[in-house]
This record gives structure tokens, C-alpha cells and sequence, in this order.
């Protein structure tokens, strides 16, 4: 099991480590924190206003987002008074990758570090050895861990 207040910070000092400051957008961070805190009680309804003060985000950009996952296959939504929503996947078919791949795209942090269209161990930027390692490390842990391999009991914070 993965500690979920660790796990962010984990991933930030693997990119720190090897010299490279890399953050999640906020859309792919919001989106993690949002399936991350239903997934603790996976059976639960969520209204939007419970997720809004727990997870202090607008209420705009959460219900879009929730739009988004929903159309992915991760949730479902109940319209009307008594509505909310909650997962249509179990956590554990759910990869860390496939929800920033649904909001965003993991081609995000595929490419070149410098931005660079063109980069590869034939033509490699200033950053291209060391960024080749942080990258394979990063989706190794996002291809590889579910919601469910996160440890809920532990975190304080979503």
C-alpha cells in the first residue's frame, strides 16, 4: 500500500532528486484528489457540495472535472435532490495514469523536459539522460498503482 500523503510528495522527490522540478497540472492533481478521497469509501454517494468543502475546490472546476470522469467511465452521477456521485470502476481498476490520461493526457510528461519536439538518445537536449530516468521511475508508479493501492488510513489530507 502506498501512503496517499506521502504519495505526491514521492513523486515530486524522485523529480527533485535527479535535479528536476516537475508538478502535476492542477487539472491531473485535482482530479487524483478528487477520486482519491471517494475512493476511501468507494460505496459512498458524494454531492458536490461535500466534495467542495473537503476538498476546498471550485465549485465550477470540480463539477467540470466530475463532467469529465464521468464521461471516462470512472463515476457515475445521480441528478435530483437526493443526487451525488460515486464510482461506476472499482478503485482498484483504476491506474493513477488512466485519470491523468482521461483529464489531460499523459503525453504531458512523455515528451522532452525543455520542451523540445524532437529529443531522443540520437539527438538528446542538455537535459535528456537524466530526464530519460525520472520519466521511466514517474510512469512506473503511475502505469503501476491503482487508487486502491493507496493507504487511506494514514492520510490527513486529499
Amino acid at each position: 500500500m502506498i501512503n496517499i500523503k506521502y504519495f505526491f510528495k514521492f513523486a515530486a522527490d524522485i523529480l527533485l532528486f535527479h535535479g528536476i522540478f516537475m508538478k502535476l497540472t492542477n487539472t491531473s492533481e485535482y482530479a487524483l484528489r478528487i477520486l482519491t478521497y471517494m475512493a476511501k469509501d468507494p460505496g459512498q454517494l458524494y454531492t458536490a457540495k461535500s466534495l467542495i468543502e473537503k476538498l476546498k475546490i471550485s465549485d465550477k472546476y470540480l463539477r467540470r472535472l466530475m463532467t469529465t470522469l464521468s464521461k471516462e467511465g470512472f463515476i457515475y452521477s445521480i441528478q435530483g435532490r437526493d443526487g451525488g456521485y460515486s464510482f461506476k470502476k472499482q478503485p482498484n481498476e483504476i491506474f493513477l495514469a488512466d485519470v491523468v490520461n482521461a483529464v489531460e493526457g499523459m503525453d504531458t510528461y512523455a515528451g522532452c523536459v525543455l520542451g523540445f519536439e524532437e529529443c531522443s538518445c540520437e539527438n538528446p537536449c542538455v537535459m535528456h539522460s537524466t530526464w530519460v530516468k525520472v520519466r521511466e521511475e514517474f510512469m512506473s508508479v503511475f502505469t503501476g498503482k491503482t487508487l486502491s493501492d493507496l493507504d487511506f488510513e494514514l492520510a490527513k489530507r486529499y
